[in-house]
């Protein structure tokens, strides 16, 4: 995906301006990678044996594959850009990144999908951070 990230950056034809390229490719495919990882982790707790004690988890898991979902194509739009709403949406995502990442390490030692799920939270988080720094 990274590839293709950074084709489009690459090809957009008018001036993006000072943005970090590399900070916003990272970012836009963490966003989405992390989007479908938590979209599986909370399926993978849906057929977990004790699916109630999950409950926190999969609402989490499902609120930042959507806001993910949506940074990442926010990121990925540059016509009219708003540097306003970018930041409002980066650091919303990196608090959802950073709550959620929090739910599933407390399942984690249980649940190899929340390990990984945490993991891949935790560089969308720093990814939505890094990006932040430049803007």
């Amino acid at each position: 995906m990274t590839t293709m990230v950074k084709d489009m950056l690459r090809t957009y034809p008018a001036d993006l301006g000072d943005v970090n390229r590399s900070a916003m490719e990272r970012c836009i495919s963490e966003c989405f990678d992390c989007s479908q990882t938590c979209t599986a982790c909370a399926d993978a707790c849906l057929s977990e044996e004790m699916v109630a004690e999950l409950r926190k988890c999969i609402r989490t898991n499902l609120d930042c594959a959507d806001i993910c979902e949506a940074t990442g194509k926010i990121l990925s739009r540059h016509t009219g850009y708003d540097a306003n709403i970018t930041r409002t949406q980066l650091q919303a995502c990196a608090m959802v990144c950073k709550s959620c990442a929090e739910e599933c390490e407390r399942h984690a030692d249980m649940h190899e999908h929340c390990r990984i799920c945490a993991e891949a939270c935790r560089r969308c988080e720093q990814a939505c951070n890094e990006l932040l720094a430049t803007l």
